[in-house]
């Protein structure tokens, strides 16, 4: 199975389709938002959870350090990038630990999805604490099946703290600015698959499984 990285503005649903490959087809799914909010190092943390807040892209060697340890710990099983790279250099640093670690090309899959129907996806967003699992409480099919508990671990979900309209518009315009040329990056190398992520859950499962070959 190859590698894949995740491409797409706030809340166009990297993470959802992120959990159903890693229980489904046993990818790792790394999540650098996820990481960084878990983050066990006591001299970044509270520098971390400040910057997050705020919708502000981190430092990049914040997230280097975070990332690489991660990805070196993980050694030969196939996994998903979720929100890296976000610029140019951050591609330029991954092609560098590509090399170092004679990972396999990874796949880039685009989530397109516009402005409005990404910020409502964003606003309704509930995770659960203990597995990570999303839901969305505005959107039918990804509701719990027991309002405000997970699926899963019948816990309480919780709404992120940077889940707001303010930090969302932040966001996205540093998508607009940043992570727009990253997709042309790897549109140019030929890399680059679009899916519409306005489209039904399922159908889009269906045409990723088609592009990674699983």
């Amino acid at each position: 199975m190859r590698n894949i990285i995740f491409l797409a503005p706030p809340a166009a649903g990297k993470g959802t389709i992120s959990n159903i490959f890693s229980e489904k087809y046993g990818y790792i799914h790394i999540s650098t938002g996820n990481l960084l909010r878990n983050i066990n190092n006591s001299n970044l943390e509270s520098k971390v959870s400040s910057l997050l807040k705020t919708g502000n892209l981190l430092p990049n060697e914040i997230v280097y350090e975070v990332l690489d340890d991660y990805i070196k710990g993980i050694k030969d099983k196939p996994f998903i990038l979720d929100g890296f790279p976000r610029s140019i250099e951050q591609v330029k640093h991954l092609d560098k630990l590509v090399k170092e670690l004679n990972l396999s090309e990874f796949v880039v899959i685009y989530l397109d999805i516009d402005y409005e129907t990404a910020m409502n996806r964003a606003l309704g967003r509930m995770v659960c604490p203990k597995c990570g699992r999303n839901y969305n409480k505005f959107i039918i099919t990804s509701k719990p099946k027991v309002n405000y508990k997970c699926d899963v671990c019948n816990v309480d979900l919780i709404t992120r703290s940077d889940d707001t309209e303010e930090v969302f518009k932040i966001r996205y315009n540093e998508y607009l600015k940043e992570t727009f040329k990253v997709i042309q990056c790897y549109q140019d190398r030929g890399l680059l698959h679009t899916i519409n992520a306005a489209e039904d859950l399922q159908d889009m499962v269906d045409k990723i499984i088609k592009i990674v070959e699983v």
